[in-house]
């Protein structure tokens, strides 16, 4: 089982390059970052983490920005998203932005995505939340077609566009893995139908997670996937030597930490806290 750390990357936290050399120093196998563009001053949806937004969610630097950063500073760390908020983003423009990442760093790419729970944040990006899935589903479908075809083309619901040439190509072949995050039934569902892996959230509890593996290995069987092609990456793992345990005995791929958006007086003696469970 690998361990990683993820971090909001923001203008007032540990440098991303520093922190990048401090993980792979301490044998982390890879460092995630989340996404959000900008938080609606309006603040009408609620938080699902509580009753205060946490600052960093509106000082996060942009995530390609970020693992750019991470790659150039080192040889063995894997970069990932944690998560992209593709149903944001225009899946041309992401497709180029993932395989130029993937190409830069030698193909190091983990790139986790999801829906999303900010609906006036996705509104800004002319989003409607209720549709924001069959969005989501088109686009990585979308970007997989750039990824993988010279002469790539797609015809959707929402994403329209005759054949285009798009370079570079990822490193990793087909294209780095896609990890859907989320812990619904509708969530592993759609890992099988056309994502690489899931991407469940530490928070949801031990036993969610152990339940819902189980039942992703049972919907993959039903749909002649091969478990072998579906990672399971735990984000924001309980740095729990019982839990981690449990987690490695069901067949986790991976687990990650969570690290505060401070300075590094805070971050890096954490970081040693946590390369403890690594060893």
């Amino acid at each position: 089982m690998h361990h990683g750390v993820f971090i909001f990357a923001t203008d007032f936290a540990v440098p991303i390059d520093e922190l990048a050399r401090a993980a792979e120093q301490r044998g982390f196998e890879s460092l995630f970052v989340p996404e959000h563009t900008h938080i609606p001053a309006s603040r009408r949806t609620p938080w699902p983490g509580g009753p205060s937004l946490p600052r960093e969610y509106w000082h996060t630097l942009d995530p390609f920005v970020s693992l750019a950063t991470a790659a150039a500073v080192t040889t063995r760390l894997k970069v990932g998203t944690g998560i992209c908020l593709i149903i944001e983003r225009d899946p041309i423009t992401t497709a180029k932005e993932v395989a130029s990442l993937d190409f830069v760093s030698g193909g190091r790419v983990l790139f986790g995505i999801g829906g999303g729970w900010n609906a006036e944040e996705m509104e800004n990006h002319g989003t409607d939340f209720k549709s924001r899935f069959r969005l989501l589903r088109e686009r990585v479908l979308a970007m997989k077609e750039i990824w993988t075809k010279e002469e790539a083309a797609f015809h959707g619901e929402f994403v329209n566009f005759d054949p285009i040439w798009s370079h570079p190509k990822p490193v990793q072949k087909p294209h780095p893995p896609v990890l859907l995050g989320g812990e619904s039934g509708h969530t592993l569902q759609r890992v099988v139908d056309f994502c690489d892996g899931w991407f469940p959230r530490g928070r949801a509890g031990d036993d969610t997670i152990l339940r819902g593996l189980a039942d992703l290995r049972a919907r993959a069987a039903r749909a002649g996937r091969d478990m072998k092609t579906l990672s399971v990456s735990v984000f924001g793992a309980k740095p729990d030597p019982a839990v981690l345990e449990r987690y490695a005995a069901a067949g986790v791929d991976r687990v990650l930490y969570g690290l505060p958006s401070a300075g590094r007086d805070t971050v890096l003696p954490l970081l040693d806290q946590y390369a403890r469970l690594v060893r």
